[in-house]
């Protein structure tokens, strides 16, 4: 049997025609920099995708194109114009090593607590907060497509608001936010190059260097073409499966094990866990099988250590220790679904 790829939270397979961009990038490649003509020609290229990838994601606002999600998150969180910075406890790992100092926000009912953001918000010092459009771990929306009222208490008390959108962007619209971090890897982009997205340049300090002064070292033209190309392919619509298909694979998964559902739902991550096996057993149990998924995120999966996720969301840590994660992308078909519905029955039933 082939292999079936279910690790798409983590980084999904390059798409045909972000690897056809990058090739043109690749033959017509020169420092998009330098004075000469091929420089320029490298510069007009590279403002081409830079205007297709704002085109692509609804953007207005302005876009620096970094080297992947981390990188906007450090950019983002490190040089606003803020004396103090805010993050659900839920944030993705490279959010806390952006903001050591961060003040950790709870949840509650798989939500952010918004009396807690309030208290935090009355004081002193401009805040900006740091919040995931979903979870990674769990598939939990957390600004939903309606807006969150996180978004108006931070505008509120004059703070900015900054949306992890890594596992959003490219799938689905994008949220009223200040700044959003993309990464193109998370939507069949190459990996190495990613976005951070600002409403205005006003609300970063510059650094020199450059993408207009706000980050260093010579730009991914490459990659650029690529992230371009794969936003254009289209979001979720387009993919083979469909909602129902991927509520529904959440739901036959429930039957032979607990799908965790905190707070509002995305279809395409599944946090599963099984009634006796440990994530490790069954990562080692499924890979044998065929099947490539994941336990937690992929910058802390291999560690075994706790999830900080799942523990703030409220799961048992006997629960969470028994937990994996399926995660959907935009070439998985419908009999893989299938598929891995087959083999996650005869694991419970071993």
């Amino acid at each position: 049997m082939s292999r079936i790829y279910l690790d798409h939270a983590a980084t999904t397979p390059l798409r045909p025609e972000a690897a056809d961009a990058m090739r043109q990038g690749f033959e017509t490649w020169a420092n998009p920099s330098s004075p000469h003509a091929e420089g320029r020609a490298a510069r007009a290229a590279l403002e081409d995708a830079r205007a297709r990838v704002k085109a692509a994601l609804a953007w207005e606002g302005e876009v620096i194109f970094t080297s992947g999600a981390s990188e906007a998150l450090a950019i983002g969180l490190g040089r606003a114009k803020a004396e103090r910075r805010l993050a659900s406890a839920v944030e993705h790992d490279s959010v806390f090593r952006a903001a050591p100092d961060a003040e950790v926000l709870p949840l509650s009912g798989g939500q952010l607590d918004l009396e807690a953001l309030g208290e935090a918000l009355a004081q002193p010092g401009r805040a900006v907060l740091a919040l995931q459009s979903i979870n990674s771990e769990t598939g939990t929306v957390l600004i939903p497509h309606e807006g969150t009222p996180a978004l108006a208490q931070a505008r509120e008390a004059g703070g900015l608001f900054l949306a992890d959108c890594s596992q959003l962007a490219g799938k689905l619209p994008l949220p009223d936010a200040d700044m959003i971090v993309v990464s193109a890897h998370k939507l069949g982009g190459p990996i190495g190059i990613g976005a951070l997205l600002v409403r205005d340049f006003a609300m970063l300090e510059p650094s020199g260097g450059h993408e207009r002064g706000y980050r260093t070292g010579t730009e991914n033209l490459p990659g650029a073409l690529g992230f371009a190309a794969a936003l254009e392919v289209g979001g979720i619509e387009t993919w083979p499966t469909t909602y129902p298909d991927r509520y529904d694979f959440k739901d036959q998964l429930h039957r032979n094990g607990e799908v965790l559902r905190p707070g509002v739902q995305s279809s395409h991550i599944v946090a599963l866990a099984h009634e006796r096996l440990s994530a490790a057993a069954l990562l080692i149990k499924l890979d044998a099988m065929g099947f490539a998924v994941s336990a937690g995120s992929a910058c802390s999966s291999g560690t075994l250590k706790r999830s900080r996720a799942l523990e703030a969301f409220g799961v048992a840590e006997d629960l969470a220790q028994r937990t994996i994660r399926v995660s959907i992308g935009w070439n998985t078909t419908p009999a893989e679904l299938a598929a891995f519905c087959d083999a996650w029955r005869e694991v419970g039933e071993a």
